[in-house]
């Protein structure tokens, strides 16, 4: 299939204002940390393009909205990374790219060949995964990653996937940490970023007793806490 290629635009800003200008990202990240990370280093400046599957970003059909604000001052690409003649479009893609990020399971990357890909084309490789060592290809969820850290308040709903959010973050964080290394002579590496130790990061608070039933800021104190009122809460 021949790939579809959309660019969309972003808001504009000044020179001072893109501290990235000139890096160049290519993503095969779908669902939310990954885009929030791609989207984190469009911010800053770098130049963007994002490889979808055929089927799309599931993203996209759950909130259309705010996957349209996360893509924008992309360009973005459908490819089949399981055919040839989209391994070879990727490949041109990462002639001169500074960073290949990805959400896959690692096994799944590797299979598609991408951390030789980002190698080969002298970038660094940084994937967003659920977990790392023998639990490096369970899947997961945000709902999970908080269960598993213990911020899950059942049976509500969080209403923050806090995993995903921070895991975005540290995603760029990391990003720009491998990017300062191979600048001062280091290798573009293979970079990875769990959701599961953002999760746990996350639950610090509550791990060490400031949230949660009994602490300090979980209700206890009378300057902060929750109270009904006529029509609500205050």
């Amino acid at each position: 299939m021949q790939p579809i290629d959309q660019t969309t635009s972003g808001p504009a800003t000044s020179v001072g204002e893109r501290p990235l200008a000139g890096i160049r990202v290519v993503s095969v990240a779908v669902n939310l940390p990954g885009p929030l990370a791609a989207a984190r280093l469009a911010e800053f400046g770098a130049e963007v393009v994002k490889i979808e599957p055929p089927t799309g970003d599931p993203l996209a059909a759950a909130a259309p909205q705010w996957y349209a604000e996360l893509i924008a001052g992309q360009r973005v690409l459908t490819l089949d990374l399981k055919t040839g003649p989209g391994q070879d479009h990727l490949a041109t893609l990462l002639e001169g790219a500074d960073l290949l990020l990805s959400s896959l399971r690692p096994s799944a990357a590797d299979r598609l060949g991408l951390p030789a890909s980002a190698h080969a084309a002298g970038a660094v490789f940084l994937e967003v995964v659920g977990h790392d060592g023998d639990d490096a290809d369970l899947p997961g969820h945000d709902l999970t990653y908080q269960a598993a850290a213990g911020t899950l308040d059942a049976p509500r709903m969080p209403l923050v996937p806090v995993a995903d959010l921070l895991g975005g973050e540290r995603a760029v964080s990391a990003a720009l940490a491998a990017l300062r290394s191979r600048d001062h002579g280091g290798p573009a590496t293979r970079v990875r970023v769990t959701l599961e130790d953002a999760a746990r990061a996350a639950a610090a608070p509550v791990r060490r007793g400031l949230l949660g039933p009994g602490g300090p800021l979980g209700g206890d104190l009378p300057t902060y806490s929750l109270y009904a009122s006529a029509d609500g809460h205050v």
